[in-house]
């Protein structure tokens, strides 16, 4: 079962402008949207968690920042609850409610902390060498607890930190400090897996690092480590020590954002399909025996909608034409419920060239723009498939869920530089 602690959480100190200092998480900004953030405010959190390639720049921001009194360290450990209040897709109301924490960084493999798609190769070392120059925390990875009684846990309030309104989504932290309700909650969230569902590439990023901190520690063990050492026979134990290095320091946790798998405390979105590399006749010729294809409506608001209400999807060309593409019966049987292994499956080996792309309107454009030899919109992974999943050991295909709405950056960091987690 994963470890999940309480930590001493650096906050904006009271009375910050909340709307100036807060960003969206880097992952998801344009060089654009970064400048825009650092010129709204001198202490936007932007200047630190999206420093370009100046590192030790972010490193000492930090630093002048905690002793000029813009963040402000939390006397005593705390959780805090992370609440989302808006609008879906569908034009339902939604409350959704997480806990954000330190969540136990594993081992591939060694349970606990489960992956939950396969992961496309990232070269770039950035989130590697800010964690380095800065030793924190910045933004939390998203987990799906698989724990039971979460939701309702959550719905007594904390001590409200702030709230602030992004593109329709209303954001409220609340500080949860009691000793009693932080222990009770940090056996629920440990008592069953957590399932990764945004930020696997943060994960190994956080395991990398405490790979690191541990080879500097080596030799250096904790109250623990040297139990384990003294149950060794005397030829064993220097090697023991020697591996080891220190298993207590923060390093061994990592910044999480933990929600109940649960349908109401989730809402997810499509990654759309964009191909190149064939021709319209070729993309027609390989989807013909697995797909109906017929001529769509124009698409509007509800196409996605009603792409899960009938059962299909749909094909977007350069020219505003659409097709629906319905899954012809008994073809995909034996495959899981997922639109985007249908669409690995009757394309494969066909030399399509694919790309993704979140949001119907961004769809729309990118097809439009002629790069593309056409677009395929794709239905949200339904929840029992995430479950079955989590359940079963197994991965989602790359790019298979969206989750939303995204956490904004900048509410709690996450110092690494404690001598204990």
């Amino acid at each position: 079962m994963p470890i999940f602690r309480a930590f001493r959480g650096l906050r904006y100190a009271a009375g910050a402008d909340l709307d100036a200092v807060l960003a969206p998480p880097y992952d998801v900004l344009s060089p654009e949207d970064i400048a825009q953030l650092q010129q709204r405010a001198p202490r936007n959190i932007a200047w630190i968690d999206d420093p370009g390639d100046d590192y030790a720049a972010a490193g000492q921001r930090l630093i002048d920042w905690q002793g000029d009194g813009t963040l402000v360290r939390d006397a005593d450990r705390s959780l805090s609850i992370y609440r989302f209040s808006f609008t879906d897709a569908a034009g339902r109301d939604r409350q959704i409610a997480g806990l954000i924490g330190g969540l136990a960084v594993v081992d591939d493999g060694a349970g606990g902390v489960l992956p939950h798609e396969q992961t496309t190769p990232k070269a770039t070392t950035d989130r590697l060498d800010l964690t380095r120059a800065t030793k924190a925390n910045l933004s939390p990875i998203w987990g799906l607890s698989l724990a039971s009684g979460l939701t309702e846990a959550l719905r007594q309030p904390g001590e409200v930190m702030g709230s602030v309104v992004v593109d329709g989504v209303t954001h409220t932290v609340e500080r949860v400090s009691d000793p009693d309700r932080v222990a009770a909650l940090e056996q629920l969230v440990g008592g069953a897996d957590v399932l990764i569902a945004d930020g696997h590439h943060r994960y190994s990023i956080a395991r990398t690092y405490r790979d690191e901190v541990r080879a500097e520690s080596k030799h250096v063990c904790s109250p623990e480590g040297e139990e384990a050492v003294d149950e060794q026979s005397e030829e064993h134990r220097d090697e023991v020590r020697a591996l080891s290095g220190r298993t207590d320091t923060p390093a061994e946790l990592t910044l999480a954002l933990i929600n109940e798998l649960v349908d109401d405390q989730l809402s997810i979105e499509a990654i759309h399909r964009l191909y190149g590399g064939l021709s319209a006749d070729d993309l027609v010729a390989a989807l013909e025996p697995w797909f109906e294809l017929e001529t769509a409506t124009p698409i509007g608001p509800t196409s996605l909608a009603d792409m899960v209400e009938f059962g299909r999807l749909t094909l977007l060309w350069p020219d505003g034409r659409a097709t629906w593409l319905t899954p012809r019966p008994g073809v995909f049987s034996g495959l899981r419920a997922l639109d985007g292994l249908y669409l690995e499956t009757a394309l494969a080996h066909r030399g399509a060239e694919v790309s993704y792309q979140h949001g119907l309107a961004e769809m729309q454009a990118a097809v439009a723009s002629g790069k593309y030899t056409a677009g395929i919109l794709i239905r949200p992974t339904s929840i029992a498939e995430i479950r079955y999943t989590a359940d079963e050991g197994q991965l989602m295909p790359p790019k298979s869920t969206f989750f939303t709405p995204k956490p904004l950056t900048g509410w709690v960091l996450r110092l690494l530089d404690q001598d204990i987690f």
